[in-house]
Formats: C-alpha cells, sequence, structure tokens
C-alpha cells in the first residue's frame, strides 16, 4: 500500500470517530459566539463519549481554558485548531514514538512476538496481516497456533499463514499451549526464521487461569531466549471502549504488553480510546486495523493519525 493510500486508508477508517468528535464539536461552536464555560462542558461531554478518557480529557480542556485566558484566543472558531493542537501535546506527552520503519528488525534472531487478547477481538486476523507485512518486508516468517483449546483456532490461523506466506507450527487440538510455543521457537530458531509469531488462546475451556496460562508459555519461551519475547502485543477490539482500558491493564500487569494491536478502528466512533490508552497506560497503540484486507493492519503514526481525524 503507497503512502497515499495509506493516509487515505486512514481517513476513511476514521470516519465514525471524526463525526463523533470533530463533526460534533462543529456542531457545538456553529452558531458563533465566543468559549465559555458552557462551550468547555459540552467538549469535555464529546470527548468523554469518544472514550478519550477522563483523565486526558481533564488536561486538554484545562490546557484550553488557560489558553483561551492567557492567548486571547475565544472565538468559537478557534476551540478546533485549539483542541487539534492539545491532542497533539498529550500523544507527545506519552512519550512513545514508533520506529521509523516499523519492519526493520533489530539484530535478535527468530524475532519472537507473543501475541495476546480475548476471543473475538481480531486477535487471528491480526497476526495473519502482521505476517504478511514481515513477510512483503522480505524475511522469512514463522506462526505458533499455540490457542490449542479453541476447536477452530487451528484451522484459523492455518488460513492466515497461507495467505501470508508464512509457515505454521502446530499441534493436535487440547496440546499443551506452553509445549506448542517452545517447540515453535526451537523449531524457528533451527530453520533460520527471522520472525516467529506466537498465537495464544483469549479463553481457555478448562479451569485453568488464562493469566497464568499465558505467563507459563512465556516462561518457556524464555527457557529458548532470556530476552524472549521480544514483543508482546495486546489487540484489542476498539469498538470496546473503555474496556479495552481494563484489558490493557490485566495484560499488562500480567505478561508485560509491550505493544497494542488496535482492531476494528473503522468500525466505531470511539476512536478516542487511542488517545486515552496511549496517554494514561503509558502502552504505545503500534499497529491499528483499518479494514478487512490482509494489507489494512498499519503502523499507527500519531501526526497521520491526528490529521485524518481533523481532516476536512
Amino acid at each position: 500500500m503507497g503512502l497515499f493510500e495509506s493516509i487515505q486508508r486512514l481517513r476513511e477508517t476514521l470516519t465514525k470517530t471524526r463525526e463523533g468528535i470533530v463533526g460534533k464539536v462543529a456542531r457545538l461552536v456553529g452558531a458563533g459566539g465566543r468559549i465559555d464555560e458552557e462551550t468547555l462542558e459540552g467538549l469535555e461531554e464529546i470527548l468523554l463519549g469518544a472514550d478519550v478518557g477522563m483523565d486526558t480529557v481533564t488536561r486538554v480542556i484545562d490546557a484550553i481554558r488557560a489558553r483561551v485566558k492567557g492567548e486571547g484566543r475565544s472565538e468559537s472558531s478557534d476551540l478546533l485548531p485549539l483542541l487539534k493542537e492539545e491532542i497533539a501535546r498529550q500523544f507527545a506527552a506519552d512519550g512513545a514514538s514508533p520506529p521509523p520503519e516499523p519492519f526493520a528488525l533489530p539484530s535478535a534472531r527468530p524475532w519472537v512476538i507473543m501475541v495476546v487478547g480475548i476471543n473475538g477481538v481480531g486477535k487471528t486476523t491480526s497476526i495473519g496481516k502482521l505476517a504478511h507485512q514481515y513477510v512483503r518486508a522480505g524475511y522469512k516468517v514463522m506462526i505458533a497456533a499455540a490457542d490449542t483449546f479453541r476447536a477452530a483456532a487451528n484451522e484459523q490461523i492455518g488460513v492466515w499463514a497461507e495467505r501470508a506466506g508464512a509457515s505454521l507450527i502446530q499441534q493436535k487440538h487440547g496440546a499443551d499451549p506452553a509445549a506448542v510455543a517452545y517447540d515453535a521457537v526451537h523449531a524457528a530458531a533451527s530453520r533460520g526464521a527471522d520472525v516467529i509469531i506466537i498465537d495464544t488462546a483469549g479463553r481457555l475451556h478448562t479451569k485453568v487461569n488464562l493469566m497464568e496460562e499465558l505467563r507459563k508459555i512465556k516462561r518457556v519461551i524464555q527457557k529458548q531466549d532470556p530476552a524472549a519475547p521480544h514483543e508482546v502485543l495486546l489487540a484489542i477490539d476498539a469498538t470496546t471502549g473503555q474496556n479495552g482500558m481494563q484489558q490493557a491493564k490485566q495484560f499488562g500487569a500480567s505478561v508485560g504488553v509491550t505493544g497494542l494491536i488496535l482492531t476494528k478502528l473503522d468500525g466505531t466512533a470511539k476512536g478516542g480510546i487511542v488517545l486515552a490508552i496511549s496517554r494514561e497506560l503509558n502502552i504505545p497503540v503500534k499497529f491499528i486495523g483499518v479494514g478487512e484486507r490482509i494489507d489494512d493492519l498499519q503502523p499507527f503514526d500519531r501526526t497521520a493519525f491526528i490529521e485524518a481525524l481533523f481532516a476536512p
């Protein structure tokens, strides 16, 4: 996907969120007048409704209030530019900066990526799309089917592996997920793979606690390579809003999430969750799902996101 097409896809993806934030703000100030406390209360309601998050909303509103007073930017037409500037400032404050080449790997081989998330968030689909991006970048990619509890999981991940051009490591349904992950990392090393992406369960049909099972997978991977997994990516459905925040906290506490894959962003008006997670949890959003096609997983670019969000 070329740069122009990527930007266009992002603009299309954010249509519902843009209407949920920018469209509502435009109507809020459409009658003209000045920015007063009533206007700021209306803005606060809009941002909270878009799941920007209370802490971040408070920071944005307080900053705009101070600038209206200190800079004299009190005309209603100033509100959208101020909002755009302050959202950009909040993104900058999260301290995360995506690499200039998201699919350029460090020297470690194989590069081990563990993908976690509850069932139904688009985790398997995202793994397939991620594998496709690495294959397209010229890497030898393997996928480990360590979600052995869900009957259809192996079949689904197998379809995506084939579409992506990646090799698949799997065992029979009900096998020990940690054993699958251990064998997969060993196989990746012996076969000279550059990247191994490990799928995991999102729900267990046994009495075993999900988080303990994920911690076990991580421990056995580290027996192969103490530095692995090099990435722990959490897939979150953007349409779940604040529930996604709770998932990020729980998985983060259990397995040390290093980045997020935000799926189904094109289906929600609550895309403010991107800012809430980045700012309040200090976990970078690394990839966003912008559609159903195999190349519709984009590295997250904060500047492009803000420009697309506020695009006319």
